[in-house]
């Protein structure tokens, strides 16, 4: 079964950055589209970013565009989010996420929540003084 597994959120103080890790297993395919998710306290999950080779560039929602960047190891097991500039609207419970279709290209699935069925847990990003 495929699974994946974030990792490196924490506490961190406004304008500060943080580099969160998604780890990938139980594929045997060359890669598997990933994409981030958050969620604020009371507010809808949100695709925020995703990567794959099905498109030119990777995905970035225009409220994080310019401050996070995505990008995948040598290996392709790990997919990282490095997120700079931090406000704290980006606090949250981030999410990465692997889609039904493993190999689809993020703009052919709109990075919408229906369309991925592997979740990792979350990790905590909390951006405050």
């Amino acid at each position: 079964q495929l699974q994946v597994v974030e990792s490196g959120g924490g506490l961190v103080q406004p304008g500060g950055s943080l580099r969160l890790s998604c780890t990938v297993s139980g594929f045997t395919l060359d890669y598997v589209t990933i994409a981030w998710f958050r969620q604020a306290p009371g507010k809808e999950r949100e695709g925020i970013s995703c990567i794959s080779n099905g498109d030119p560039l990777p995905y970035y929602a225009d409220t994080v565009k310019g401050r996070f960047n995505i990008s995948r190891d040598n290996a392709k097991t790990t997919v990282y989010l490095q997120m700079d500039s931090l406000t704290p609207e980006d606090t949250g419970i981030y999410y990465c996420a692997a889609p039904r279709l493993m190999l689809a290209p993020c703009g052919a699935i709109r990075v919408g929540v229906t369309a991925f069925d592997t979740w990792g847990r979350g990790t905590q990003v909390t951006v405050s003084s």
